[in-house]
């Protein structure tokens, strides 16, 4: 496949993914989706790749999805299906969560709605202090996806995870690692440093312990994960597209205005 919205680099057995497509800040649309799932298999299959690294820019790890093009479409009259996006989305975080090298995503500026799912579904994740986590959906009259309500109630709880889906406030780097999601903030240019020495000590450990571990923490806390994906998370969210609130929201996003909801 040839790769347009993001690179694939392979020197010392590490496998770096760089989401870099500026124009949009890395959302995760269906060509974005399709090469992360292009990638993610053939990390996992390459016998020279011992850890996985993802990052973004440093303005944006991912936007999360592409508003300006729902807008276009909403404007022209047209529908708005994503069934297929949420199918590969969901595909991308399994792959990672079942990945049986380490995998870790170095963040830098915003992660917003999908984004902040992709990054979270690392094994470690490691934070500039300008990095925020912004779970968006409810803003565009949204459900989380890519497996994000799942990731945040196994790693935070009922609660904390409703606070956040439910708001979309932005949760900065430092409170992040004070609730157990990030490994590691650093300063904006030690990122690139910090991520690299970790992706390096991981590449040269045990291997085989490192997948076992792996293998063993899915099958205690994600054995339904695929089900959830499936059988919750795909018809919610298609239910939240199809309603006026999600038109409403996309529509008061670009034209930077309050949305008014009505709940239809």
């Amino acid at each position: 496949m040839e790769l347009q919205k993001l690179h694939y680099d392979v020197a010392n057995g590490i496998a770096v993914v760089t989401m870099d497509y500026p124009k949009n800040l890395n959302a995760i649309d269906e060509q974005m989706a399709d090469e992360l799932l292009y990638v993610v298999k053939l990390a996992e299959e390459d016998p020279d790749v011992k850890v996985v690294v993802f990052k973004g820019a440093s303005k944006a790890f991912s936007a999360g999805g592409d508003i300006g093009y729902f807008y276009q479409l909403i404007q022209a009259g047209g529908k708005v299906n994503m069934d297929s996006l949420f199918d590969k989305v969901g595909k991308v975080t399994n792959g990672i969560k079942k990945m049986s090298k380490m995998v870790i995503a170095s963040v830098s500026g915003a992660a917003a709605g999908a984004g902040v799912s992709l990054a979270l579904t690392a094994d470690f994740v490691i934070c500039a202090e300008n990095a925020k986590f912004i779970m968006a959906f409810v803003n565009l009259g949204l459900v989380p996806d890519t497996g994000g309500t799942y990731l945040l109630v196994k790693q935070l709880g009922e609660k904390r995870a409703l606070e956040l889906c439910a708001t979309g406030r932005p949760l900065p780097a430092m409170e992040a690692k004070e609730f157990g999601i990030v490994y590691k903030v650093v300063p904006n240019e030690e990122l690139e440093a910090a991520t690299m020495k970790l992706a390096e000590k991981f590449a040269a450990g045990p291997l085989i312990s490192y997948k076992n571990i792996k293998k063993q923490i899915y099958a205690a806390s994600f054995a339904d994960y695929e089900q959830y994906l499936t059988a919750c998370e795909i018809p919610t969210q298609s239910e939240c597209v199809a309603s006026s609130d999600f038109c409403e929201g996309v529509k008061a996003f670009v034209e930077k205005r309050k949305a008014a909801f009505e709940g239809k």
